[in-house]
């Protein structure tokens, strides 16, 4: 029976640790997305996508080489392929042949395609970078609600603890006939409505550690959670810099803008190959060609007729554009508005991201100011509640009016872990516009 008991207590304990939550840090949480996260697999297929259009752009520069052979067994009256005459009896041939060919010049068609691969190999590049950055603020705020939920969960625990020690300390005194019994009526109330708002705050954690496993498509929800110590705020010094520092930084390094510009190299860089039509296209070639047939009226054998009926051929085509239904001139008034359409997406995309910044910078200002001032009132809350606890312990003051000034202190220290998570997230935003990468930000 100890062995058996031992043995339940073993696979206990085992099925205990597997079962244990994995606590995730912010970092993790961001390169675990950056791994998995399905938008980024398909900008990365995209880009893999970019690299078989440059190397297919690098055969064009390739000579072309196919090999044929035809086996045929003819009765009756067929042309022989050896004599090149009619003969009126069955026989068997074969023929093989190489043939080559390359272009020498298309109004330099395929050197514009290459440079266009490797212009569209960049654009995919900077695709990837903006969404991996994207993809990397969505999982902070996911991650930072999940520690203001958490932060508010503890202050309605930590006061509704408070409260169980005041109904404690209150039924004593009514028992005692000092106070009367609606004040342990009001702190009971109190008591009963924290911990309505306890369970609301538990919910609210759940449902954000949902929201994150989700965005980091990990499965096991029940058992997924996020560290929640050591997150401060940290200003790298992006605070003291002026919003034209910023905006001209992120002109030079945001991929937005980047995707913007190659975006417009792609389309002209269409234009010169639409262009390139106008121009004629010189190309060499080479074919060797040899046969054999059976019966051979010479008599010879396989390898020597080979040898014998083999013959080579070479020169240059040159075709020069004349007439095409003038597709080419409109391809290429096409492909010039495209680079107008090109011209004015960049400039868009500039002045969205200034008015992004500018949002930004006043969002980060603002956050600070109401940082502050949630600090400033979680510290005159403090004071006031700590002065009505004095009160009502003395019974200078009655249950309700101890229980605002509770209800008040636990509202002043709920939105201090709002504003500073807020401000947290607001400040990180302005570094990632500034240049920062993703998984460099420090919390």
């Amino acid at each position: 029976m100890k062995k058996i008991g031992f043995i339940i207590i073993f696979l206990s304990l085992g099925l205990s640790l597997q079962a244990q939550t994995k606590m995730w840090t912010l970092r993790e949480c961001v390169e675990y997305a950056l791994e998995n996260n399905i938008s980024v697999k398909q900008s990365l297929l995209d880009l893999d996508a970019t690299q078989a259009d440059k190397l297919a752009a690098i055969g064009n520069f390739i000579p072309s080489i196919n090999g044929s052979s035809t086996y045929s067994k003819n009765t009756g009256a067929n042309i022989n392929p050896v004599t090149n005459v009619f003969e009126n009896e069955s026989f068997n041939s074969v023929t093989m042949g190489i043939n080559s060919g390359l272009t020498l010049f298309d109004g330099l068609r395929n050197v514009r395609e290459l440079q266009r691969a490797k212009i569209s190999k960049l654009s995919a590049q900077y695709r990837l970078s903006k969404m991996k950055d994207d993809i990397s603020l969505f999982v902070a705020n996911a991650f930072l609600q999940i520690l203001t939920n958490k932060a508010n969960l503890e202050v309605l625990q930590s006061q509704n603890a408070v409260t169980q020690e005041q109904i404690t300390r209150t039924q004593e005194l009514v028992d005692a006939g000092v106070l009367p019994k609606g004040d342990l009526l009001e702190i009971q109330a109190t008591d009963a409505t924290e911990k309505q708002s306890i369970v609301v705050a538990e919910n609210a954690v759940q449902i954000s550690r949902i929201n994150l496993a989700q965005l980091l498509l990990v499965p096991d929800y029940e058992n997924f959670d996020v560290m929640d110590e050591g997150y401060e705020i940290i200003d790298e010094g992006i605070s003291a810099k002026t919003i034209g520092e910023i905006i001209q930084n992120a002109k030079e390094n945001r991929s937005e803008v980047k995707v913007a510009q190659a975006n417009l190299e792609l389309a002209e860089k269409d234009l010169q190959i639409a262009r390139s039509a106008y121009y004629p296209t010189v190309n060499a070639f080479f074919s060797y060609n040899t046969r054999f047939s059976n019966p051979d009226f010479l008599d010879r054998g396989f390898v020597d007729q080979l040898w014998q009926n083999d013959g080579t051929g070479y020169g240059l085509q040159l075709n020069i554009p004349v007439l095409n239904g003038f597709s080419t001139r409109s391809n290429v008034i096409r492909n010039k508005i495209n680079i107008e359409r090109s011209k004015f997406q960049l400039e868009q995309t500039k002045l969205d991201l200034e008015s992004t910044i500018y949002q930004a910078y006043v969002d980060a200002k603002g956050a600070y100011k109401s940082f502050e001032a949630a600090e400033k009132a979680l510290e005159s809350q403090e004071l006031a509640y700590d002065y009505a606890k004095e009160r009502y312990d003395v019974g200078l003051t009655n249950a309700f009016d101890f229980s605002q000034s509770k209800t008040r202190f636990d509202n002043a220290k709920i939105e201090a872990n709002r504003t500073k998570y807020d401000y947290i997230f607001k400040l990180k935003v302005l570094e990632l516009y500034f240049g920062i990468p993703a998984t460099e930000l420090k919390f």
